[in-house]
C-alpha cells in the first residue's frame, strides 16, 4: 500500500482497511465486483471489524474470570433445569429489556456462576456495558469506601453498569454500614438495569448475612419485585474430579 493511502486510512481510523487493504484489492481484482459492491463490501467489513473490536473491549472491561457461552453449558448433566425456559429468557433478552434481577441459588459446583456468566456475556454481545464482581471483592470495596468517604462515587460506579453480576453472595456476614450500601446499590439499579446474583443462600438465610431483619426484608422485597429465580438447590456438582492418592492402602472417598 502506498504511504499516502495508509496515512489517509489511519486518519479516518479505518484500521481494518488499513491493515488488510492489499488483500481486499487482490480479492476484488480476482472477483471483479461492481464499484458499488466493492465499496459496500469494504465498508461492511470495516464496520464488522470495529463492532468486534468494541465487543472484545467490553468483554475485557467486564473482568469475567472464566468467560462461558450458553452453548457450552452442560444441560444434560443438570436435568432438573428447564432448558427451554432458560433459553427462551436468554434468546428473548427480556432480562435486559425488563431490567430484571436474576437470582441463581444453588450449592457449590452446580454451574450457577457459569450459567449466570453466559447471560452476562449475552448482554455484552448485545452492545451493553457489563461487569462481573465477586461478592467478597464488592464488600471489601464497600468497606474501603466507608473508610475514605467515597461511598457515593462507588455506588454511582456500580449502579451505572447496564448488567452487573454479583457472584457468590454470602460466606461472611456484613457489617451494618456495608449492608446499607449494598441496599443503596440495589436500590439505584432497581428497574433500571439488569442485576444478576449467584448465591448458596436461600432467601430465608439472608437476614443472618445482612445482620438486620428489616434491611434484609427491604432488599428481598425490592429484588423480588421483578425477578427470575433459578432454583438450583437440587442440582448436583458438575465439577470434574481428578484425585490422586499417594498413601498406600488409601480408600477412595
Amino acid at each position: 500500500m502506498e504511504q499516502q493511502l495508509h496515512e489517509q486510512l489511519d486518519a479516518l481510523n479505518l484500521r481494518y482497511l488499513r491493515d488488510n487493504w492489499d488483500d481486499l484489492v487482490r480479492d476484488a481484482t480476482r472477483t471483479k465486483p461492481s464499484y458499488h459492491r466493492f465499496l459496500a463490501d469494504i465498508l461492511a467489513t470495516e464496520c464488522h471489524a470495529r463492532q468486534e473490536h468494541l465487543r472484545l473491549a467490553r468483554l475485557k472491561r467486564a473482568r469475567i474470570p472464566e468467560p462461558l457461552a450458553m452453548e457450552t453449558f452442560p444441560f444434560a448433566l443438570q436435568p432438573k433445569l428447564d432448558k427451554r425456559k432458560i433459553l427462551d429468557l436468554y434468546d428473548s433478552r427480556r432480562f435486559i429489556s425488563e431490567a430484571q434481577v436474576m437470582l441463581f441459588i444453588g450449592p457449590t459446583g452446580c454451574g450457577k456462576t457459569g450459567l449466570a456468566t453466559a447471560f452476562l456475556i449475552h448482554a455484552i454481545n448485545n452492545n451493553l456495558r457489563a461487569r462481573f464482581i465477586d461478592f467478597k471483592d464488592l464488600t471489601a470495596r464497600l468497606y474501603q469506601s466507608i473508610a475514605d468517604h467515597t461511598e457515593r462515587a462507588l455506588i454511582k460506579h456500580f449502579a451505572a453498569w447496564d448488567c452487573l453480576l454479583i457472584d457468590e453472595l454470602g460466606y461472611a456476614p456484613l457489617e451494618k454500614r456495608q449492608a446499607g450500601l449494598l441496599f443503596d446499590l440495589l436500590r439505584h439499579r432497581h428497574n433500571k438495569h439488569c442485576t444478576i446474583i449467584t448465591t448458596q443462600l436461600g432467601l430465608s438465610e439472608w437476614p443472618a448475612l445482612l445482620g438486620d431483619e428489616h434491611l434484609s426484608a427491604a432488599i428481598i422485597d425490592r429484588i423480588t419485585e421483578n425477578c427470575t429465580v433459578f432454583n438450583m438447590a437440587k442440582c448436583v456438582s458438575i465439577r470434574r474430579k481428578n484425585i490422586t492418592h499417594l498413601t498406600q492402602g488409601a480408600d477412595s472417598p
